[in-house]
């Protein structure tokens, strides 16, 4: 038989689990299978900006700029030189931009979602969804490609935004895409 205490005990212990669980981001790494590369001091790339985040009508103003910031991040202890696009391109533009850079590869990126909730109100998370492709600008081949995402707790406090949500699923990316120099 449990007396009072021990119950009240345990029931508090359990709503605070239950209210910590909701606090914690969550994030997926979705990775096609691909060529492992090898990183140098020689390899370069380019970053292509993609065009902003939108859900529904809403367009998320600077959102790929974000997005290939926090990609640019995760990559470059990875390659000798890493440069992100001043403009949005399509793919066969950020590719003749590579090029003409003389970059060894393109990180070519499409925000698959972008949604910034106001969640400690609306109890929504946000989230964020991004395809990384990773082009050999010599060959122009898919040497690999990957979707990251992730999902706000639900109890932020207020400040979390969908790029907050990017840094760790894409430097768990680069970690495992890399074999060491």
């Amino acid at each position: 038989m449990i007396n009072l205490w021990t119950r009240i005990y345990l029931g508090c212990l359990a709503g605070t689990f239950a209210l910590l669980s909701g606090c914690a981001d969550t994030h997926q790494l979705a990775r096609a299978a691909g060529k492992g590369l090898t990183s140098t001091q020689q390899t370069s790339a380019y970053v292509g900006l993609p065009q902003d985040g939108r859900l529904g009508h809403i367009t998320y103003p600077g959102s790929g700029a974000l997005t290939a910031q926090a990609v640019a991040v995760a990559f470059s202890p990875y390659f000798g030189k890493v440069t992100v696009g001043m403009k949005t391109e399509d793919f066969a533009g950020a590719q003749q931009t590579a090029k003409a850079g003389e970059h060894t590869h393109l990180l070519y990126l499409d925000i698959l979602h972008w949604e910034d909730r106001a969640t400690e109100w609306s109890g929504r998370p946000d989230q964020a969804a991004v395809k990384v492709s990773i082009i050999d600008t010599n060959t122009g081949e898919t040497l690999d490609s990957a979707v990251v995402s992730g999902k706000s707790g639900l109890a932020t406090f207020g400040g979390d935004r969908p790029e907050h949500l990017l840094p760790k699923p894409l430097a768990d990316y680069a970690a495992t895409l890399f074999r060491p120099r």
